[in-house]
């Protein structure tokens, strides 16, 4: 990677860990609102549409010291990390927030944002989880020209059809160029780590999406490609709302795994689909959350067509991943449900996996480390030319 390409990657990785400097910053330039947005279905182009900035909300690595006097300890540290930096005046910044999903620890999340900053609008439209009701599509219509006249309404913005387009190929040509990355690491390539795919991600969740593609741009513009090596392969699994901590990549690297694939939703689940340019866009916005289900299905929705367990099958086939690790935040119910489900698909297919637990506070790294090298060592003794390679090493 050159130097332009390093400094490039370098300003995402900034933004990614300290995001309260590039939104000062952008607010100082631009002197328009920023939106805080919570995951993980809103489509941000409507935001985005009135020249507001739409940010998704990302989990602070602040210890939680406040936010655990207002919510349960037992609610997912994602919620609680929410309420901790309401509590402590870090979301001061944003003009305003909304939210498309529901979850019952999200909503307490919503409710301490709302009481402790009184003084903004909180915004609050659940698009329907069930898919497939006759009636599902025309009210998930009425929810998108509702988030559109809330956001004209706090922004003062018309926001026009033609705003809308712009914006739709906007952020649409900037999840093609992730998906691009995470597409080369599939096939083979291991030129950026799990860590620098995150940071890209991530930031692009904080950014606007024009200086955001710009970097991207640059980073790939003198790409080139690293053969991955002989590990065991890996694909990530779950993880909904926040991004895994980056010290379990490298634990999982450490254990002698190569990751190449995840349905995380700081990963490929945020890139899976574009709106379709083609269409009205409040169609085509509408349109895009049901094709979102269908490219990666997600637990939170109900759809017979679809399901997460057979996708999950058809992907391993696919990317040639030898086992799963499935990333879990503490309490998150819809994961919890849906997984006996996805842990019987994995052991009718005999596909090594590993079901980790996250915390916001602290990861017991040698706990987790033993297990992972117990599974990788399970799945080596699967592959007799695997045993083969270790034996001649």
């Amino acid at each position: 990677m050159s130097k332009h390409s390093a400094d490039a990657l370098l300003i995402l990785e900034n933004i990614a860990n300290h995001p309260d400097a590039y939104l000062a910053e952008w607010k100082a330039k631009h002197q328009k609102p920023i939106i805080g947005i919570f995951p993980m279905n809103f489509p941000v182009e409507i935001i985005a549409a009135t020249g507001a900035l739409p940010v998704i909300i990302q989990d602070s690595r602040e210890p939680i010291s406040e936010g655990n006097t207002i919510l349960a300890e037992f609610y997912c540290g994602y919620t609680r990390s929410i309420a901790d930096q309401a509590m402590k005046g870090q979301l001061d910044i944003f003009d305003a927030f909304m939210n498309a999903d529901h979850c019952i620890q999200l909503l307490g999340s919503v409710d301490v944002v709302r009481e402790m900053l009184s003084d903004k609008p909180v915004y609050f439209e659940h698009l329907i989880a069930a898919m497939d009701d006759s009636w599902t599509k025309v009210q998930v219509q009425e929810k998108i020209d509702a988030f559109i006249a809330e956001a004209e309404r706090v922004t003062g913005q018309a926001i026009s059809n033609e705003a809308l387009a712009r914006c739709i190929k906007s952020n649409n040509r900037n999840r093609q160029l992730l998906r691009q990355v995470f597409e080369a690491r599939r096939n083979g390539d291991a030129q950026f780590t799990p860590a620098e795919l995150q940071t890209m991600i991530v930031s692009s969740m904080i950014m606007d999406k024009d200086e955001h593609t710009a970097l991207l741009e640059t980073i790939l513009a003198d790409a080139a490609s690293k053969p991955r090596d002989n590990r065991i392969r890996l694909h990530l699994s779950g993880h909904f709302c926040h991004a895994p901590r980056v010290e379990l990549f490298d634990l999982l690297e450490d254990c002698g795994a190569v990751i190449v694939d995840d349905d995380l939703y700081t990963g490929a689940r945020y890139i899976s689909t574009d709106i379709n340019e083609s269409q009205d866009p409040r169609i085509a916005m509408a349109d895009w959350y049901f094709a979102r289900n269908e490219n990666i299905p997600c637990p939170t929705r109900v759809q017979k067509s679809v399901n997460w367990d057979s996708y999950l099958l058809n992907v391993l086939n696919n990317n040639g991943a030898e086992g799963v690790i499935v990333l879990m935040a503490k309490f998150c119910e819809a994961h919890m449900f849906y997984y006996p489900e996805l842990r019987k698909a994995l052991n009718s297919q005999n596909i090594p996996h590993l079901l980790i637990e996250t915390e916001h506070e602290g990861m017991p790294v040698e706990t987790i480390r033993t297990r992972v090298e117990a599974m990788i060592e399970r799945i080596r003794r699967k592959s007799p030319s695997r045993q083969t390679t270790q034996e001649s090493a």
